[in-house]
C-alpha cells in the first residue's frame, strides 16, 4: 500500500490505498478523487486539508454517517452507506462518499463500461 493525495470538494485526504482503491480514484486527469474510492478506514487516513479553514491537519477527518440505506439505484445495484469526510476543527465537508452493493455479483449492472 502507498499514501496518495485523494481529492474531495472541500479539501484533501492523505491515506493509504490499495491498487485497486488508486485504480478507481484515478479519473484520467492527472489526480486522485475521493468519492470514487468509497468509504476508507480510519487508520489509513493520516492527514487532511480543509479549505475552509485553508489549513492541513496531522489527523484524519471525522467521517459522518449521513444516511444508513437500502435505496435501489439500477436494477442490480443498492445503496448502502452514504457519509461524509468532515474537518477535525470546523466541520467543513471534505468529500463525500457512497457505499453500494450488488445484489447479484455476476451482472454487469454497477460497472462502468467505457464507450469504445
Amino acid at each position: 500500500m502507498a499514501e496518495h493525495k485523494l481529492q474531495g470538494s472541500g479539501g484533501y485526504i492523505i491515506a493509504e490505498l490499495t491498487e485497486e482503491q488508486a485504480k478507481k480514484a484515478d479519473l484520467g486527469v492527472g489526480k486522485l478523487f475521493l468519492a470514487p474510492v468509497g468509504k476508507l478506514e480510519e487508520q489509513k487516513m493520516s492527514k487532511h486539508y480543509c479549505k475552509n479553514c485553508e489549513k492541513e491537519f496531522d489527523s484524519p477527518p471525522k467521517i459522518h454517517l449521513e444516511e444508513n440505506t437500502s435505496e435501489q439505484v439500477s436494477d442490480n445495484l443498492i445503496l448502502v452507506e452514504r457519509g461524509q469526510y468532515t474537518c477535525q476543527q470546523c466541520s467543513g465537508t471534505i468529500g463525500e462518499y457512497r457505499v453500494f452493493q450488488k445484489k447479484d455479483e455476476s451482472s454487469d449492472a454497477g460497472n462502468a463500461k467505457p464507450s469504445q
